[in-house]
């Protein structure tokens, strides 16, 4: 009895392994007001339909007290919810209705950086001898008058910003009016310490940390070195190994005082964003044990499309048990995976890289949006899903002079930003705005979104929307695909198998990433569960021609 009982309290605690979460983005959501911008109470509204995909939870992006530079992502108030989104009481209410329909309900943390208006900056930039001087990274200028070393900014330019009131430079890794936090300030920790208990205390159920390993910078300030060959990028900030001011040993001692914290809260847990060129040996090492993060994800799979081998890299080093991995194909900063992966449009716009070794295929032909989510549904790991990928949305093009980014606005035409993942959702086919919101919104309705409503999916069994439900229903069915182990049986050219789990208990996954049929690989089990192309009921359904076409994926029970 008492080891039954411990399997069901470890069930509980443990949620989060191999869980599928929503993510929110709360401006493109829901408009509940009718002011054009996605608020809190629209998200309530609409947690049924959420619920109905048969996810675990939800992941909401900032809604904090801002000066929306950065949309949200620039906090003045860790512990305030910004007008535009509605109120605390408002998240209490979501809150509970999440709840009550078997949801979780995990928040963006921001606390690398805080907007420019925050008092904890305002103090901190008065003098060099108020109570708050060491909160932020500060710096001299150098004989010159230059920066103190070759730190450059995710958003171009040098990565620090002259302070006439100290007569000193401040470091900021986005935006110049979001300065960068001293993480090696013990008052700096624990007042984020502070922040955190303040949202688990109102009943959240975790966290996803943002850029998670640009915490701490080297104390000594030392340059960059230039990257590694293969590994430069087009733009100056990738252009140099982000030795001093990534993965820096404060960091990760930092998410170990965290996750004591949240041991004293059961059931929570914390999901990091990692970036970097050695993104996958930084997941690994902050969710190795217990004793830091409990998961985390990194932009492997939100750049170009991957291959069998590709996919396969990123699956092999959690082999050996250690450590859990999260997954994300599309989020707010990366262009819709239902474009990127079908004309291998540009990577992401983070802090991150794509996959070592993916490919561009540059064709129309080939995987779609329901070849992603089925193979999302297959890795072992925790998985997001975006707003909007259950329903195969395109990335958006957005003129210029609807622009809201200011990375875009900076960039174009060469890049035209992140406003195009981040377009307000489409409800209703015949109602103003897709059923978005009474007033027109922040960012305009895509035309091309609007055929892909919601309700336009609902009452075909063979939308992309209702596909979706079943994938996410396999998955959560089969115990293999949820927390078993994962071995790759193949993975030349575009094929992929997995078998997931073990023995009568495994599924084995088989895909065609590629844009031609190719060959079926022999020995396929006889039962499938789904297919994205052809319910194959036995093997002997694929011998007149033993070809996958383009795109296929489907899943079978492994027989012993």
């Amino acid at each position: 009895m008492e080891k039954a009982l411990e399997i069901v309290r470890t069930m509980n605690t443990d949620w989060w392994r191999g869980a599928t979460l929503y993510q929110i983005y709360p401006r493109s959501f829901a408009d509940a007001n009718g002011d054009g911008i996605g608020d809190l109470a629209g998200i309530t509204r609409r947690l049924p339909y959420v619920a109905s995909l048969g996810v675990d939870g939800i992941w909401i992006s900032p809604f904090f007290t801002s000066p929306m530079r950065d949309f949200g992502y620039d906090v003045s108030d860790h512990r305030g919810v910004d007008a535009r989104f509605g109120t605390l009481a408002d998240f209490d209410a979501l809150i509970a209705e999440a709840h009550r329909l078997g949801m979780k309900v995990l928040i963006d943390q921001v606390w690398s950086h805080t907007a420019a208006e925050h008092p904890w900056f305002q103090e901190s930039r008065a003098s060099r001898d108020n109570a708050k001087a060491d909160w932020y990274v500060w710096a001299d200028a150098r004989e010159d008058g230059t920066p103190p070393n070759n730190w450059l900014s995710w958003m171009g330019g040098p990565a620090w910003r002259w302070e006439p009131r100290r007569r000193q430079y401040h470091l900021h890794h986005f935006l110049p009016q979001m300065p960068d936090l001293n993480f090696h300030c013990p008052a700096v920790q624990e007042a984020v310490l502070d922040v955190a208990r303040f949202w688990l205390d109102r009943g959240v159920d975790g966290f996803r940390l943002d850029t998670a390993n640009l915490y701490a910078h080297d104390p000594l300030l030392r340059d960059n070195p230039p990257a590694r060959p293969g590994h430069r990028g087009d733009s100056p900030v990738l252009m140099q190994d982000h030795v001093h001011t990534m993965d820096q040993p404060a960091s990760l001692a930092f998410l170990q005082r965290l996750r004591k914290v949240m041991n004293t809260y059961p059931g929570r847990m914390t999901v990091g964003e990692i970036g970097g060129a050695d993104a996958l040996a930084t997941m690994r090492a902050y969710t190795r044990g217990h004793s830091a993060l409990h998961t985390a994800y990194s932009f492997a799979f939100l750049g170009v499309r991957p291959d069998a081998a590709a996919v396969a890299r990123q699956l092999a080093p959690w082999a050996d048990g250690e450590g859990w991995p999260s997954w994300a194909f599309s989020n707010h900063d990366a262009p819709r995976v239902a474009t990127r992966w079908r004309d291998g449009a540009a990577a992401s716009f983070g802090f991150g890289g794509g996959v070592d070794g993916a490919t561009s295929a540059g064709v129309d032909a080939g995987p779609g949006p329901l070849t992603w989510m089925a193979l999302l549904m297959a890795l072992r790991g925790t998985v997001f899903v975006y707003q909007g990928e259950e329903l195969g949305l395109p990335q958006s093009e957005v003129p210029f002079e609807r622009l809201q980014d200011p990375y875009g606005i900076a960039n174009w035409p060469a890049s035209p930003g992140r406003d195009g993942c981040r377009t307000p959702m489409p409800w209703v086919l015949d109602a103003p705005h897709a059923g978005f919101g009474a007033a027109e919104p922040w960012l305009p309705v895509d035309p091309a979104h609007v055929s892909r409503a919601v309700d336009r999916q609902e009452p075909d069994p063979d939308s992309m929307l209702n596909r979706t439900r079943a994938l996410i229903r396999l998955r959560q069915q089969q115990p293999a695909l949820r927390h078993g182990a994962c071995e790759v049986l193949r993975a030349q050219g575009p094929v992929l198998v997995l078998r997931r789990g073990h023995g009568l208990d495994g599924v084995i996954a088989l895909f065609n990433l590629g844009a031609d049929a190719v060959p079926a690989p022999p020995g396929l089990p006889a039962t499938v569960f789904d297919a994205t192309h052809t319910l194959w009921a036995s093997e002997a359904s694929l011998s007149a021609d033993r070809l996958l076409p383009a795109g296929a994926a489907a899943f079978y029970r492994a027989e012993a």
